[in-house]
């Protein structure tokens, strides 16, 4: 897949930019030193030292992708992420559904937006936020890490983007639901959850293709869960 690579100083959102650019035909990678109005998830932010992190968009145009198939999207892109900072640290994971993980500390975070036509994905915006070379962290968020805090090294924030992308057009055409699945924090045993109706014991069934998320408590009941229906306990 070829790439067309935006540097920009700064802007509000790589998402946001990129949503001015969605006519366009080509593959889009805007990438930004710093992000004034960063995104997470729902009302989420994200925090990012200017210069130290490694925040971008892709636009994707996915030709004759049905719209149940656009959690492939999301399980291509996670473990394009697992695979790129697999050559600098280790014990990675993700934490379902896209957050990437080195043991309990969050060290990225995505937000994917679809354009939904007759059924098919039109276009998609992948906003990725990737804890490079920060050092410091000052928010309130519960665990931050980044790859400098884990190995005291700095880390070419190019280099990483292009491992990332060439990862990207393998696992883009690939049936990797079972890498992914092998590759979810917790995958193993039982751990503690929050749902509706309290917090309870669980274990990871699987993923469904859609992407829900299938929990097994400790009595054998299977609940099923859309993204924000479940809460992981620290």
């Amino acid at each position: 897949m070829d790439w067309e690579i935006v540097h920009i100083a700064e802007t509000d959102s790589t998402n946001r930019w990129l949503k001015g650019h969605a006519d366009s035909s080509r593959n889009l990678v805007i990438v930004a030193d710093y992000q004034t109005a960063g995104r997470g998830c729902g009302t989420n932010t994200w925090e990012a030292e200017r210069g130290k992190n490694l925040l971008f968009s892709l636009l994707l145009h996915p030709e004759q992708m049905p719209v149940s198939k656009q959690f492939h999207i999301s399980m291509a892109v996670s473990l394009s992420i697992i695979e790129a900072l697999g050559q600098h640290i280790g014990d990675l994971s993700i934490k379902w559904p896209n957050d990437i993980y080195w043991r309990n500390g969050k060290i990225g975070g995505m937000l994917i937006e679809n354009t939904l036509k007759g059924g098919l994905i039109k276009d998609c915006i992948i906003g990725v936020g990737l804890n490079v070379n920060q050092r410091h962290f000052r928010s309130d968020a519960p665990n931050p890490v980044s790859i400098w805090q884990i190995c005291e090294q700095e880390t070419n924030r190019e280099q990483l983007l292009q491992n990332i992308l060439t990862c990207l057009d393998h696992y883009l055409y690939h049936d990797i639901k079972a890498q992914y699945c092998s590759m979810l924090y917790r995958r193993r045993g039982f751990h503690p959850y929050i749902d509706k109706n309290g917090a309870f014991m669980g274990e990871i069934a699987d993923v469904e293709d859609d992407g829900h998320l299938l929990l097994r408590d400790d009595d054998g009941n299977i609940h099923h869960y859309a993204f924000k229906e479940v809460q992981f306990v620290f």
